[in-house]
């Protein structure tokens, strides 16, 4: 067993230290910090870790991050900085050799439904100036590249044939609407033109004037001779004279020139119109492409991708039964079968499987139920008529059953008009690209081969999205297409795009803070991504990172321990040094130095211990014909009663199964109302012995500032109870409302029991001040008099769950039990009153799971709960306890379903559900089903390769 490294507190001597190779904190008291002393190299890869709440935010973010940004602020000129508002110093003596700071953070702070991965990497922008200068357009009727001719072009021709050659550059003789022959040939002679060529004759104008009977015009081809001249390669005079005239015949022929070269047959005809195959096409530019611009957006949908159109999914909703069986839902009835006949009388004719199930046909059977043939009319023609037919009420009422958000069928959900995907490189267009992964999208242009004239234009367009390209693939979103609209992204997913977006930008010499980049991320993925932070250190940043992800903590040049415990027994750096500190300095711990639990576990002198024995399941539920996003037609049985956890690489598809199928169809089977259901087949089994369903997800658990932690668990309502008791309370003839900042009567009226003024800035943000009237405390004086155990209501909403449990297990201990859940769940340090606005994800969740702890086994041990990645935030020593609450619920006859990452918490699982084997379109099969010792035994499994480690 390893020995206890010597473990170093606020012991930095400040004199010795350069401001040029560290970063200097002094006396840092920001929220629970505890006046501490810091030297944080530069230009390295720094993680903060510790217990959640321990104080590692305050340190990274409302400490180092928000000088960093006041710093920039004051930089500013006055004139600036009236437009800011003043940002107030961090309680800290002084930060020497801070460096401009980026905070990458976990919040998709866009809920624009215009904003794709695309646009917010920049990626599409460097696509569209890509397509619009090197892009070709392709005619959809030919195939052939339409391109238009310049007068450079016609010139060259000319100037190809031998010194000497006679040439004449003509334009088509063009009869304006309203006027005569003779009228445009007067027309032209006012102009100055003498001759016109008509039969292969040069004629004067005037002679046809004076005998149009002997040049009959409506019979031959005439053109305006608009000039003659020999070939001389050398005289720059005649290419002047020549690149002239050839403007002048495009004028004239409204874009189109001939050239007729003296000893050659055939006329060779020139065009500056953009046009091929009697269509006009648009000639490539940046607004073409942009679907943000009126010009460039799809004109159906408008550009945003989805219509409301017939739902296929609704038309033939169950997969498994073949179009006799009536998978065609619309054609079931009597009168409607009048459709389905045709096709079932016929079918033989054109080799259409009639007996075989929708889902097995293949992808051309299925589009000719919808397009028809001279045999029966498809779909298409179906829901058209009764479109003609909705006068009648009951048509509309049937079309409406099949109506619903589909993709846009004319840009295929990309956005963009058209005849955007008529422009093509290497024989992909922008909207082809787009809807592909991100890993195809980097291996379609490493490979792209470009002429040179292509290459050398588009160079640096190439590297920018081949850089960027690599990052996204690097931090292990290769799953996403560049066309995800933003707000579909997980916290995980957005922080990582903004960390790939701020490497493709190539900044130099900043202070780069993340929180936790690795949520989210499978321990195969987590490699990656430490390689994407070794390479922004190695770029000349200083990178800091907080995390708990243990794999991060050995890539990190050094380590930041704050704690040792959470709230208010945190704030210390219990340690601070390299990983060759952690291993070599083999001194016991002295008795008056502080323990580290993050060492406790990297040490191993701590640890999560594997299940003794694991639960076996006797019932189960089933989703049978998984299909929705990348699950490839899946039947996964879920069992009940013991502790599940789906796993996967990112991408793979653990939250769509989850998430979009078995929850909603759950909560549809129970009668519920819910959001629409996923494609699948059926959902099975035992479901009778499930009474409810609880998705215990990150979503905030209110969105008042007045809603907090004790009001969630319902212990509030006690705490007001309690004060009412008081007897200076009784004897005021204070009710419990009177404790409460929702309601008139004893909160503060000048802040509305808020705490705080919000002051409106018009064009800039909302700015938030104390309360003037209350002081912050939010309930009026007269209120606060009143006092349990010597503090008033606003003292007691500013314990942590730990300090009022403490402080009421003897005088209150019903509501030291009520607050016992939260502390249970690793939320101590959170304070009674703390705005639930301010609590992370992982936070909220773990809030919404202690109020389930404290409700007790009220459903008879019959609740299906899902977490979706319950560890989020939470340090080694936090997920024993959290560990510990979910068992508790699985114990008391309850089924647990987690999706997960974390090795720590499958290990611990009774069944776990593997899908894979890669992200996205590589994903989508159930790659494993059974328990951890089993899966332990797989070779070619990325889970199973980090969980064989955690077995032995």
């Amino acid at each position: 067993m390893m020995n206890q490294p010597e473990l170093r507190t606020q012991s930095v001597s400040f004199e010795e230290l350069s401001p040029q190779q560290y970063i200097l904190i002094k006396g840092a008291r920001v929220h629970n910090l505890k006046n501490i002393d810091l030297a944080i190299p530069r230009n390295r890869l720094v993680v903060i870790t510790g217990l959640s709440g321990s104080g590692k935010s305050s340190l990274a973010f409302d400490t180092l991050f928000a000088e960093g940004q006041r710093m920039y602020v004051e930089s500013l000129s006055s004139y600036a900085r009236q437009f800011l508002g003043r940002m107030e110093k961090p309680e800290v003596e002084y930060i020497k050799g801070i460096s401009p700071a980026i905070a990458i953070e976990q919040k998709v702070n866009t809920r624009n439904p215009r904003s794709t991965v695309g646009t917010t990497t920049e990626i599409y922008d460097y696509l569209k100036l890509l397509f619009a200068r090197v892009g070709v357009t392709y005619s959809p009727v030919s195939g052939q590249a339409v391109r238009k001719d310049s007068v450079a072009d016609v010139v060259d021709y000319m100037l190809s044939h031998d010194e000497g050659t006679r040439v004449m550059v003509l334009a088509p003789l063009l009869v304006r609407s309203g006027r005569k022959v003779e009228e445009e040939l007067n027309i032209l002679l006012s102009k100055g033109y003498n001759r016109i060529v008509l039969g292969g004759e040069s004629v004067f104008i005037e002679e046809v004037l004076e005998n149009p009977a002997n040049y009959p015009l409506a019979t031959g081809e005439a053109f305006i001779l608009i000039d003659r001249a020999a070939v001389h390669h050398d005289d720059e005079d005649t290419q002047y004279r020549l690149s002239d005239s050839v403007q002048t015949a495009f004028f004239e022929g409204e874009g189109t020139a001939t050239v007729e070269v003296a000893g050659e047959a055939r006329r060779r005809e020139f065009s500056d119109r953009f046009e091929l195959d009697g269509i006009k096409f648009e000639e490539p530019s940046v607004n073409l492409f942009s679907f943000n611009n009126p010009y460039g957006a799809c004109k159906r949908c408008e550009g945003f991708g989805r219509i409301l159109g017939i739902d296929p999914d609704l038309v033939v909703p169950d997969k498994s039964l073949s179009v006799f069986e009536g998978a065609v839902a619309p054609w079931r009835t009597e009168k409607m079968s009048e459709w389905l006949k045709p096709l079932l009388k016929n079918g033989i004719r054109f080799d259409f499987p009639i007996h075989r199930p929708y889902k097995d046909l293949s992808e051309e059977q299925q589009q000719l139920l919808w397009t028809g043939n001279q045999y029966f009319r498809g779909l298409h023609d179906f829901f058209e008529e009764l479109e003609s037919q909705t006068h009648k009420i009951q048509y509309r009422v049937m079309l409406s059953r099949y109506r619903g958000r589909t993709t846009c069928p004319d840009c295929r959900g990309s956005r963009l008009r058209k005849d955007a995907a008529y422009v093509k490189i290497g024989g992909a267009s922008i909207t082809d690209l787009v809807l592909l992964p991100i890993s195809k999208v980097l291996a379609f242009f490493e490979n792209l081969e470009l002429n040179e004239h292509e290459q050398q234009v588009a160079r640096r367009l190439l590297t920018e999205i081949r850089n960027r390209l690599e990052y996204m693939t690097r931090v292990g979103l290769g799953y996403l297409t560049l066309n995800r609209l933003t707000n579909t992204l997980s916290g995980g997913e957005f922080q990582r795009i903004k960390l790939a977006t701020s490497l493709g930008s190539a900044l130099v010499g900043s202070m780069y803070i993340l929180d936790e980049p690795s949520i989210g991320l499978h321990p195969r993925d987590t490699r990656r991504l430490v390689g994407v932070l070794e390479s922004l250190r190695d770029m000349g940043n200083t990178v800091i990172v907080v995390e708990h992800e243990e794999e991060v903590m050995h890539a990190a040049d050094q380590i930041i321990d704050i704690g040792p415990e959470a709230g208010t027994g945190g704030g210390n750096v219990v340690f601070q040094g390299t990983w060759e500190e952690i291993n070599t300095h083999g001194l016991e711990r002295a008795p008056s130095e502080l323990k580290s639990y993050t060492l406790d576990f990297l040490l191993e002198r701590e640890s999560i211990p594997v299940p003794k024995y694991r639960r076996k399941a006797t019932h189960f539920v089933e989703v049978k014909g998984a299909r929705e996003n990348n699950l490839k037609d899946l039947d996964v049985r879920f069992p009940l009663g013991v502790l599940t956890v789906v796993t996967g690489v990112s991408g793979s598809g653990k939250s769509t199964l989850v998430r979009k199928l078995l929850y909603p169809a759950l909560m549809r089977a129970k009668g519920e109302y819910s959001e629409d259901i996923g494609k699948l087949n059926e959902l099975a089994g035992d479901l009778a012995r499930i009474e409810s369903v609880e998705l215990v997800d990150q979503n905030p658990i209110g969105k008042s500032s007045r809603s907090n932690p004790v009001t969630y668990i319902k212990a509030y309502d006690y705490i007001r109870q309690m004060m009412a008791e008081v007897p200076l309370a009784k004897a005021r003839g204070y009710k419990p409302s009177h404790f409460s900042f929702n309601v008139d009567g004893g909160r503060c009226e000048i802040c509305q029991g808020e705490g705080q003024v919000k002051i409106e800035m018009q064009f800039m943000a909302d700015i938030y001040l104390t309360c003037e009237g209350c002081g912050g405390k939010r309930f009026k004086q007269e209120i606060l008099d009143i006092q349990h155990g010597g503090k008033d209501i606003a003292d007691i909403l500013d314990l942590t769950v730990d300090d009022a449990i403490a402080f009421f297990q003897q005088t209150e201990p019903k509501l030291a039990e009520k607050l016992l859940p939260l502390q249970e769940v690793g939320l101590g340090y959170v304070g009674l009153g703390q705005s639930s606005n301010t609590l992370s994800g992982g936070e909220a969740q773990r809030v919404k799971l202690a109020s389930f702890l404290g409700k007790g086994n009220n459903a008879k041990g019959r609740t299906l709960f899902i977490f979706d990645e319950p560890t989020t935030g939470l340090h080694f020593h936090d997920i024993k306890k959290l560990l510990k609450a979910i068992n508790a619920l699985v114990d008391q006859g309850d089924t647990v379903l987690i999706i997960e990452h974390n090795v720590e918490v499958i290990k611990c699982a009774d069944w776990i559900i593997d899908l894979g084997p890669d992200g996205g379109e590589g994903g989508g099969y159930l790659t494993f089903a059974g328990t951890p010792e089993d899966m332990a035994k797989l070779d070619d499994n990325y889970t199973a390769e980090f969980l064989k480690q955690k077995l032995k």
